[in-house]
């Protein structure tokens, strides 16, 4: 079992730091209500859109939740309660979710769930693999929880039942992202199945950007998406930690807090070949979300590449037609 080991080191905390770590902090208090790498995979499975003719191409939201109807409110809900935010994004079922392609361009989207006790691993994973063979919109992701029994044995089934990748949110479960009992799971993904890590939050040091920087030395071949530009309310810290790593990562719930200009600083600092487009459903709508990126203003190429082909990249497999 391959344990990381992490040097302390100094950062550099430039201004910018200082008014993105305060961001958060306003917005919980007044709780607004707005609402490069390559896979080492061989492409398999096609991914179907939702057939739409104004559609000049297929659009991956990368970074979807989903529910099961019965618990969505109350998942939804302490969601907002972590965050201290107020969802504006939907109620958190699949059929919600699927809406979106009604009024936006969005054809297929990631979607997961986070386990926040060992003994709901093997349910979440069965309603999302659920979810993605009934809507071939989806993308089903697993999760993992740091105390989960069989980790290897459990990776292992997911891949059986189609799912294509794993998600994790430190924070939320209360884990460093490179504690011990999660190698395995890394060792088991490595080379065969991307993940998704949640990234970042001033107020832990759970998802601390430097964590990910060793984890991607000790596990060279390990895909993984780094969420919120690699560290939601630390976006500064993330750059200086994962500027020139081999990873992805994506803009979900940070263009809102960044603005616009920093956000596009940030995407052409990275470089267009590493961010995937995300909405953080149920957290904001999908379809706004989408709007309000291309606003930004890149330009077609760099936008396809964003919007698609880098998803394609992340899970190894074609996505549409």
């Amino acid at each position: 079992m391959r344990v990381c080991q992490f040097r302390h080191t100094r950062v550099r905390r430039g201004v910018w730091y200082h008014i993105t770590s305060l961001i958060p902090r306003a917005i919980c208090k007044f709780r607004i209500a707005n609402s490069h790498c390559e896979s080492h995979r061989k492409p398999a499975t096609t991914f179907l859109p939702l057939k739409k003719e104004h559609a000049a191409m297929n659009i991956v939201d990368a970074h979807c939740h989903i529910y099961p109807e019965k618990i969505a409110e109350r998942a939804v809900q302490s969601v907002g309660d972590f965050y201290a935010l107020r969802m504006g994004g939907g109620d958190g079922s699949a059929q919600n979710l699927l809406s979106v392609t009604e009024r936006s361009d969005i054809s297929n989207f990631i979607v997961y769930s986070v386990a926040l006790k060992a003994g709901t691993v093997a349910s979440i994973n069965d309603f999302i693999a659920e979810q993605a063979t009934l809507h071939p919109e989806f993308i089903g992701f697993a999760t993992m929880h740091p105390d989960f029994e069989d980790i290897k044995g459990e990776v292992e089934r997911c891949i059986a039942l189609g799912l294509k990748g794993f998600k994790l949110h430190p924070d939320s479960q209360t884990v460093d992202l490179d504690d011990p009992r999660l190698m395995p799971l890394y060792e088991a993904i490595e080379g065969r199945l991307p993940i998704v890590i949640h990234m970042g939050d001033y107020r832990y040091d759970h998802s601390h950007p430097r964590r990910l920087k060793e984890l991607l030395h000790a596990f060279p071949h390990l895909v993984v998406n780094a969420a919120h530009f690699g560290g939601w309310s630390v976006f500064d810290l993330a750059l200086e930690y994962l500027e020139d790593e081999r990873c992805f990562l994506d803009v979900s719930s940070s263009i809102p807090f960044l603005g616009d200009r920093r956000a596009r600083e940030l995407i052409e600092i990275y470089g267009y070949n590493r961010i995937l487009f995300g909405s953080d459903y149920p957290m904001w709508d999908p379809a706004d979300e989408l709007a309000h990126f291309r606003s930004l203003g890149f330009s077609a190429a760099a936008n396809e590449q964003m919007l698609l082909r880098n998803a394609e990249r992340f899970i190894g497999e074609k996505i549409g037609a």
